[in-house]
């Protein structure tokens, strides 16, 4: 009675596991997990590649770059964003659900390059020493005027209090990307670490400057060398087909595994079953972004799970046919295909491993569901599988024709 209530309980487990992923994707999180994002190919966007404007950029200043794309994205709402280096001079920045991909790319690719010159056009202060920009309105000669506030961090602050220094008297020109904004005189020596550039602003136009360098001045100008747009309905059509396709071949393979495997293909049926759910849940923990290449990667991993399945079965059938009894050939049928299910399962886990290191982009979704799903197919063929055959033994269904065998053991 014990071993048919613990059988009934993993089956309605497993059998109530896709329902629990599917909830979890809905707009009523379970269990905590929470949506699943759609890439650039399926949700549809704009994939911008910018170089940049330097012969030799530092890895430093690269990954910097990277840092304040990624705040200047979320500035804009774009929190669904990728960015990421390529080579040694070039980011690529994918941002999905983009209905004005021209706006996009002027918006990101504002490089907010502000510098302050001497009269004799010599850089003397840069951008990126500024620890804080806000728009302001303050009284001038001229009346109440929009300017935005500078705040400079501990160098900056120095810096500005030796150039203000040795040209009292003099213009410091501030430049952003390259065109003058303001070009104030030196009255005296500044030593607080702050200023204000004034010119020609609006409140609007004042809070939008603000916003740019606070999300970061860029330390070189980025040029969008290719842009590639994505539109929604093609992508979704795409992803709406690979998920038929995903389908009909799941229940293709489990009609498959019960009519030649039996009892060792519904136990193999349930393991994959739960695979399945585990795997979405996994995606959906880690936020993870699927792509084309992404569900690709599952569907790979379902037919690595089912070939896992299929070596133990084989090895059970061998051992049976051998006259090995039936509780005998289930343990050495699983001892044996042990070492083959774990060699073929690593060497692809290495390679995923190398793709997602190296990769970019769509690489890197389709390494990260392949190595994840070949984890979890190996957990649930080795463990799922093992333990729901010892419970179909335990509960009595003990016939080895319906293990594989040919006949049953005398």
């Amino acid at each position: 009675m014990k071993n048919i209530l613990y059988l009934v309980g993993l089956i309605a487990i497993i059998v109530a596991s896709p329902f629990i992923a599917y909830y979890g994707l809905g707009e009523n999180d379970v269990l905590g997990f929470s949506h699943i994002k759609l890439g650039l190919d399926l949700n549809g966007g704009v994939s911008i590649v910018y170089e940049a404007q330097v012969k030799e950029p530092l890895p430093e200043e690269m990954s910097s770059a990277v840092q304040m794309i990624r705040a200047r994205l979320d500035n804009q709402n774009y929190t669904e964003a990728e960015v990421a280096i390529e080579g040694t001079n070039r980011i690529r920045v994918n941002i999905p659900g983009v209905d004005d991909p021209l706006k996009a790319i002027e918006d990101i690719g504002a490089t907010a390059l502000l510098t302050f010159e001497d009269e004799e056009g010599n850089i003397v202060l840069e951008g990126k020493n500024i620890k804080k920009a806000s728009p302001q309105v303050a009284d001038t000669q001229f009346g109440q005027e929009a300017i935005v506030s500078l705040e400079f961090d501990g160098e900056g602050k120095d810096i500005f209090a030796d150039v203000t220094k040795n040209n009292i008297g003099k213009a410091i020109i501030i430049k952003l990307d390259g065109e003058i904004i303001s070009a104030p005189v030196v009255n005296e020596e500044i030593r607080g670490g702050t200023c204000m550039i004034s010119g020609t602003f609006t409140p609007d136009s004042a809070k939008e400057l603000a916003e740019l360098i606070s999300a970061g001045a860029l330390p070189f100008a980025l040029e969008a060398v290719s842009s590639t747009s994505v539109g929604a309905k093609l992508g979704m059509d795409a992803f709406n087909s690979s998920v038929e396709a995903g389908c009909y071949g799941f229940i293709i393979i489990i009609i498959f595994m019960l009519i030649v495997y039996r009892i060792n293909g519904l136990a193999g049926n349930l393991a994959l079953t739960l695979y399945i759910s585990l795997l979405i849940m996994v995606l959906s923990w880690t936020n993870s972004t699927l792509t084309l290449p992404g569900i690709a990667g599952i569907i790979l991993s379902i037919g690595m799970a089912v070939d896992a399945n299929v070596i133990i079965f084989t090895r059970i059938k061998e051992e049976l046919n051998q006259n090995t009894a039936l509780k005998f050939a289930i343990n050495d049928g699983f001892n044996k295909a042990v070492s083959g299910i774990v060699d073929g399962n690593v060497t692809t886990l290495i390679t995923s491993g190398v793709l997602y290191l190296l990769g970019t982009g769509l690489i890197k979704s389709f390494a990260l569901t392949l190595g994840t799903g070949i984890i979890l197919s190996m957990f649930t063929a080795l463990v799922i599988t093992k333990y729901l055959l010892k419970l179909f033994y335990a509960v009595g269904i003990q016939s080895p024709v319906l293990y594989g065998a040919k006949k049953a053991v005398k």
